[in-house]
């Protein structure tokens, strides 16, 4: 008889306060170091590469501004991060580790590796693949319900049109945080993403080419562009993506019906749009907007072998300036 969702509840609830307690995040340090919980995070996430803002640390650990700013303060005292210039977004600051952090981060490591595989010694290696698949399906389940609800706690995003400060690196940060994690993508196609968007940037004089992002705040949640220097009087949409924060909101609808209304006024012959295969909820928004699959390819020069899916929306035809 299977296990009532009351029952499952409660013996998950038990699980998880004994793994908090037998890791040591009872205790006012972690991982053999002097550093909190909190701080032993933000210097594994800066290793890992995740972490290069103050921002970024406020949505990894779920944390309030505040709290990550009196972290990050404690760090750079302690010598562990230090705060560099931002060269993209002059209003803030790129926190990396220096050679002490990256040493204490060494030691982390060692601590964690040797806690986790004694542990896994009392296990057999099909106890062992359950373990590892089931608490990583259930930590990305509560992480899904913390952003919903995190979402759903900020101001309704806005869209706006045009260059803004930060809006090169922050659509570079979106796009290689969600690509690294769905297809494997790593500095190259980061590196890609923010020279093409320089280059686009960079043409934003000519009224046919134009930006939007989606807002929270001051925060950019989302972004989409349209080139309209394409070949044959056709458009290409580029650079949409959404922050995880941002996704249930309808955001990316809106930005790309701001889009394709950009599109239908200039009257260009076509929108044409080059994606991965697999985006099924951005595919049914193509495809309920009047994109048509006409190519498939095979992809490798994004780090990761992928199918490369070409999408295209016939035009107006008819210029409305």
């Amino acid at each position: 008889m299977p296990i009532q969702s009351s029952e499952r509840v409660q013996q998950l609830r038990q699980a998880s306060r004994q793994l908090v307690r037998e890791l040591g995040f009872m205790h006012s340090t972690l991982a053999a170091t002097d550093y909190s919980p909190s701080a032993v995070h933000t210097l594994l996430e800066m290793g890992l590469g995740n972490a290069t803002t103050a921002g970024d640390l406020v949505q990894l650990l779920g944390l309030e501004k505040s709290s990550v700013s009196r972290l990050v303060g404690k760090l750079v005292l302690a010598g562990e991060i230090a705060e560099v210039p931002n060269a993209e977004d002059g209003r803030s600051k790129r926190l990396q580790l220096t050679a002490q952090g990256r040493q204490t981060l060494k030691d982390i490591d060692r601590f964690a590796n040797a806690q986790v595989a004694a542990a896994l010694a009392h296990l057999s290696a099909h106890q062992q693949g359950n373990a590892a698949t089931g608490i990583a399906d259930y930590c990305a389940a509560l992480r899904a319900v913390r952003l919903r609800q995190a979402s759903e706690s900020l101001e309704p995003g806005h869209i706006a049109a045009g260059y803004r400060p930060g809006i090169i690196g922050r659509i570079a940060e979106m796009h290689a945080t969600y690509y690294a994690a769905r297809a494997g993508f790593g500095q190259a196609f980061e590196s890609l993403v923010a020279r093409d968007m320089a280059e686009l940037m960079g043409r934003l004089a000519n009224p046919r080419n134009q930006v939007w992002v989606a807002l929270q705040g001051e925060r950019i949640v989302g972004s989409i562009a349209i080139d309209g220097e394409g070949e044959g009087g056709e458009a290409i949409l580029r650079c949409f993506i959404l922050d995880d924060t941002a996704r249930g909101q309808g955001l990316g609808k809106r930005l790309l019906a701001e889009a394709l209304a950009f599109c239908d006024q200039w009257g260009f012959a076509a929108t044409r749009l080059w994606t991965f295969k697999g985006l099924d909820a951005a595919r049914k928004l193509y495809e309920d907007q009047g994109f048509v699959l006409v190519q498939e390819q095979l992809g490798e020069q994004w780090g990761a072998a992928v199918t490369e899916q070409c999408f295209v929306r016939a035009g107006t035809g008819y210029y409305c300036p």
